[in-house]
């Protein structure tokens, strides 16, 4: 689906744009406009990936957004870093469900005075906590993302605090995924799905639910 306004989106590895409305990709642009704009000066993310950030970043994040579960009205970020893919969703979410709860868990300052300006160009409904996730105050979410953060073992150690019984976690991962697995499935035990990225033909989604240390 071409959009004459926003022809970054014409690309055929855009596809899921035709179920995105005018209105959301308006705020998809304003969000490409303030990260350029701040990346200019603080250097949230490498100036390659800019110059393919429909792709590399937007799409990256909005492809979980299809894997949200219909009951879920709760997601935590990890890591947010640059709104990836916390806040991506959250603006993706702004319109479909409005209800939805997002909190994005950030340990740096700065990234955290981006995220709550990105939030507030772009009209997301978003908690910014500004803590470091080991020593974040555990909580229950309904779903958990991750992107580029830790090695899967650490990420799951990351990521327990936030479980509840029928949490789904989502976690970007690249090439390296298939050792990560072996290395964490010596401490971990879970409900395990993957799906190949849209985005990256290295990358794949990691859908976890039922995690559980190894005693």
């Amino acid at each position: 689906m071409k959009h004459p306004e926003f022809p970054e989106f014409g690309a055929p590895d855009l596809q899921y744009t035709e179920n995105v409305s005018r209105e959301t990709l308006a705020r998809l642009k304003a969000f490409v406009d303030i990260l350029a704009d701040w990346n200019a000066r603080h250097n949230l993310v490498s100036a390659q990936s800019l110059a393919d950030v429909w792709r590399r970043h937007i799409l990256d994040s909005a492809q979980l957004f299809d894997l949200i579960p219909e009951e879920a009205a709760s997601l935590a970020d990890l890591g947010s870093g640059a709104g990836f893919p916390g806040l991506i969703l959250a603006i993706l979410l702004q319109e479909k469900r409005p209800a939805f709860r997002v909190v994005l868990y950030e340990a740096t300052r700065k990234k955290c005075e981006f995220l709550e300006a990105a939030a507030a160009r772009t009209g997301a409904t978003v908690e910014v906590r500004n803590a470091r996730i080991e020593e974040a105050k555990c909580e229950a979410f309904d779903v958990v993302t991750a992107r580029a953060l830790a090695p899967l073992d650490k990420l799951l150690d990351y990521a327990h605090a936030f479980q509840g019984s029928k949490t789904l976690n989502l976690f970007l991962k690249g090439q390296s995924v298939g050792a990560e697995l072996t290395f964490a499935h010596k401490s971990w035990r879970m409900a395990l799905t993957q799906r190949p990225s849209r985005s990256d033909p290295s990358g794949v989604i990691l859908a976890i639910r039922e995690l559980r240390h190894v005693a």
